[in-house]
């Protein structure tokens, strides 16, 4: 288990992961165009021109690599390992020649049904703003529920040169600021939150404006994956903190995910059916740049970030009054935008 007063070992498995996901990234992007698996551009997408999207296999190589140096071998861990993978396969296949949403649903599926009867991770009770919460026989559905939606919230969000991966750099940088400040983290071994953030940092050299490389749905799948797993471990055992706090880490991908099925459901199309009104795509109709777009929903989940550390170690009052003024800036966004209905055009 990760010594969370050794802050030289943190480093170096956050620089041992970085520069590891960073070289391997190079021989990915080659593998990509070798099999063919690239993203042809169309009017629903950003990008002009093929761009290879294996990415996520280098994230996850980066991941079982920083697993053998500096992991702890429990079957909790077994279980994310065989999860993971799954998901990886069928994202890298995805990724070569899409398939159809029902085949990654199962697969999302038969990943997290091991991590819930083979780990036995379960969300089966939670604290959240001191009234405790235990689900019964509800917790069952509802780990499922929960960690294939990380997966596909983190997939949907990925629209944008370096966007998801950022994102989950942030939660990762996140999470081990609070496990460090609290020296204490539930059931999770730490060096699993680190491990992923020097993965998704070493990616992110090569993912960020102009991108060289996707992450691809085996990239924005595993994040969404091992995401959900460290929330889980990490959060619902611990007294002082809510399992609320993860979930607000991910306030931005979480509301753009809820602005599309309201967006859908309006349209009366299938909520799964792409489309161009996310978050980043009205932020670029609002005039930002993509560099800017994609900073700019950075800023917006550092300040989640910021709220959940300020609200979860020290200030929860401040922390409450930091997550208004952020509903409060997404509201004004939204009357600017058409992320939930199309405005008409002004005569």
């Amino acid at each position: 288990m990760l010594d969370l007063n050794n802050h030289t070992h943190i480093f170096i498995i956050i620089l041992t992961c970085f520069i590891f996901c960073f070289l391997i990234t190079f021989y990915i992007k080659k593998i990509a165009k070798h099999i063919g698996a690239m993203d042809i551009p169309n009017k629903r997408k950003v990008h002009t021109v093929p761009m290879p999207r294996l990415g996520g296999l280098g994230i996850f190589l980066t991941f079982l690599f920083g697993y053998m140096l500096f992991g702890v071998q429990n079957p909790q861990m077994n279980a994310i390992l065989i999860g993971s993978f799954i998901i990886i396969i069928v994202g890298v296949i995805d990724d070569i020649s899409p398939i159809g949403a029902t085949t990654k649903l199962f697969g999302q599926l038969i990943a997290a049904s091991i991590v819930l009867f083979y780990g036995g991770i379960i969300l089966d009770k939670v604290t959240i703003f001191k009234m405790h919460i235990d689900f019964g026989l509800f917790a069952y559905p509802l780990t499922i529920l929960f960690i294939v939606a990380c997966i596909n919230i983190i997939n949907l969000i990925d629209g944008l040169d370096g966007l998801s991966t950022g994102i989950c750099s942030i939660f990762y940088l996140t999470v081990g600021i609070i496990a460090l400040m609290k020296a204490t983290f539930g059931g999770l071994d730490v060096s699993l939150v680190f491990i992923m953030l020097g993965a998704s940092l070493g990616f992110l050299v090569h993912n960020f404006h102009p991108a060289k490389i996707f992450s691809g749905d085996s990239g924005s799948m595993f994040q969404g994956f091992m995401i959900a797993t460290i929330s889980l471990l990490g959060f619902k055992t611990i007294t002082m903190t809510s399992f609320v706090i993860p979930v607000l880490l991910l306030g931005i991908p979480i509301l753009d995910t809820l602005f599309a099925i309201i967006r859908r459901t309006l349209k009366k199309e299938p909520i799964y059916k792409p489309d161009k009104e996310h978050l980043h795509h009205q932020l670029l109709k609002l005039g930002l740049s993509h560099r800017n777009t994609v900073l700019a929903i950075y800023a917006m989940n550092i300040l989640f970030a910021f709220a959940s550390i300020v609200y979860t170690i020290n200030d929860k009052k401040l922390g409450i009054i930091i997550y208004i003024i952020i509903f409060i800036l997404i509201v004004f966004i939204i009357t600017k935008t058409s992320i939930i209905k199309e405005k008409k055009a002004k005569k």
